[in-house]
């Protein structure tokens, strides 16, 4: 068997070694293994999550041969748990698997403290009434959940939990942390040290553009009653300034003092979502309190008191045009800083920790440490209950959705899909199996989801006739293509979640087939 580090090279990567003993420590549930949740486990098992369980009380028929890849002819008339787990643990014998052979919506009756055993559950392919009931008891068990359901040509994806919090967002774009506009006593003095009218050219060229900034931010406030560039035409003229100073056209260094101008022009202190998180309720903390909240606890007197308005410093640079020399110092001098404000905030941590009765030593160095790296990027993500979504959506959205050229779709995809649902309690039979004439069994489909948007109070709102016959169509098929594409999306948001990187969606996840759209609703 290959080390876990060659095993796991590539996203090692991208989620380094904690994020995969995070995924290593993971146990994971799927109820139906389908075309959808087969390729959603089967993305997990390949990334090494460290045990799961296949729960599914049918057997494998013949129609399974031509979407699912996991099963063969030989598996035909036998347990369609047993063999897909058997065909996950092969992919993956680090991974320890087991299979039940259960329908889940009875397990979801008779035995709900089954689930409180796992780190998360996925389940694909549930109807709306088994969703409302799982989604209660995995929040009473604090268990993450997933669900996910392809149908034809459209795929749903959503994610429940109350609450999840993410430390390493890793942001696509985020503006570099270099206080340019607010420097501490050490960077002044530093630049200080350096005269940006050297008569040296080599000297001239070699000055690190943080530099530059900073001394030209202070020589401009100087001049405007202590204020820095906000207008336009202010932010054009400290531009002109920082090219009159240069010595020749080929000073790359003055090039990038221009082109990071406007981290200068970039308002003070702390974001508003950062501010949002540390003024919320939780932040207010007791004996029950989370790590994560603890730490903002301590980040926010931090802030109010240390920071003067600042979060603690990441204490990273930019590759910049530099002497070496100057770089390095210039680089000291920021790590010199996040750590003098780190060591601030693991002193306030662990007084918190006592006070509220917990060990004072019981987050370690190395978390307290990435929070204070990453405390301007923190995410807080909290999800509405799936029955409360489905019985009060956001009305003004919902017919905004359905109006809307671009979306319309993708809501007539998560009216439909409820429609379906509602339609197999009513007549026993999915839409599409029925037995009389196609025009009736189209015009049921369609009052049915008229009925369920006149319960939510979008009495007259637009319903595409086609996409009503098209779901008919499907007659609640999986196929491969979008099952492999949904199973795709899903198992890239149970692993955001287990590993806490990254920041899940959050809304209600429809892929439509036919345009080739994936989108968002806010419900």
């Amino acid at each position: 068997m290959a080390e876990p580090k060659v095993k796991y090279d590539r996203q090692l990567r991208i989620w380094g070694e904690q994020g995969q003993a995070a995924l290593e420590k993971s146990s994971i549930c799927l109820l139906n293994c389908g075309p959808t949740g087969s390729e959603t486990l089967k993305n997990l098992v390949l990334g090494g999550v460290g045990s799961i369980t296949v729960v599914d009380g049918s057997k494998v028929e013949f129609g399974d041969l031509g979407n699912n890849f996991m099963v063969d002819e030989s598996s035909v008339g036998q347990s369609k748990a047993k063999t897909v787990c058997a065909f996950l643990q092969e992919l993956n014998d680090a991974v320890k698997a087991k299979f039940i052979e259960e329908c889940p919506e009875a397990l979801i009756e008779t035995n709900p403290s089954f689930f409180s055993q796992f780190t998360l559950v996925v389940a694909t392919q549930l109807a709306e009434d088994s969703m409302i009931k799982l989604d209660r008891i995995c929040r009473e068990a604090n268990v993450m959940l997933l669900f996910a359901r392809s149908y034809g040509l459209a795929g749903f994806v959503r994610i429940s939990v109350k609450e999840h919090v993410v430390i390493e967002s890793k942001p696509d774009h985020f503006l570099d942390d270099l206080r340019l506009n607010n420097p501490w006593p050490e960077l002044k003095s530093f630049a200080e040290t350096i005269e940006l009218n050297a008569a040296d050219p080599v000297a001239h060229k070699h000055t690190p553009y943080v530099v530059i900034l900073v001394k030209m931010a202070e020589e401009w406030a100087k001049a405007h009653d202590g204020n820095l560039p906000s207008t336009r035409d202010e932010k054009k003229e400290f531009k002109e300034l920082l090219k009159a100073k240069m010595m020749s056209m080929d000073e790359d260094n003055y090039k990038e003092a221009v082109d990071a101008s406007f981290k200068v022009f970039a308002p003070r202190g702390i974001n508003a979502e950062l501010r949002q998180i540390i003024n919320d309720g939780c932040a207010e903390v007791d004996s029950s309190s989370s790590d994560f909240w603890v730490m903002v606890a301590a980040l926010k007197d931090f802030i109010v008191h240390e920071g003067a308005g600042e979060a603690p410093l990441e204490g990273s640079i930019p590759d910049m045009t530099s002497s070496t020399e100057l770089y390095v110092n210039l680089q000291k001098i920021y790590q010199a800083k996040a750590e003098a404000d780190f060591l601030v905030i693991e002193e306030k941590v662990r007084s918190i920790l006592k006070k509220t009765g917990k060990d004072p030593h019981s987050i370690p160095k190395s978390v307290i440490k990435s929070f204070c790296k990453n405390a301007r990027k923190l995410k807080v993500c909290r999800y509405r209950l799936v029955e409360d979504e489905f019985s009060n959506p956001s009305l003004s959205e919902l017919q905004r959705y359905l109006s809307s050229p671009d979306y319309s779709f993708a809501a007539g995809f998560y009216i439909l899909l409820r429609a379906a649902d509602r339609f197999a309690a009513n007549y026993k039979v999915i839409p599409g199996h029925f037995e009389g004439e196609i025009d009736e069994d189209i015009a049921r489909l369609k009052s049915t989801a008229v009925a369920l948007l006149n319960d939510l109070g979008c009495s007259g709102s637009p319903l595409n006739d086609d996409l009503v016959s098209e779901m008919w169509r499907y007659a609640a098929s999986e196929l491969h293509t979008v099952a492999a594409f949904v199973g795709g999306v899903a198992s890239q948001e149970v692993i955001k979640l287990i590993t806490k990187q990254f920041v899940p969606m959050s809304g209600t996840f429809i892929f439509n087939g036919i345009d080739h759209k994936s989108q968002l609703l806010s419900l």
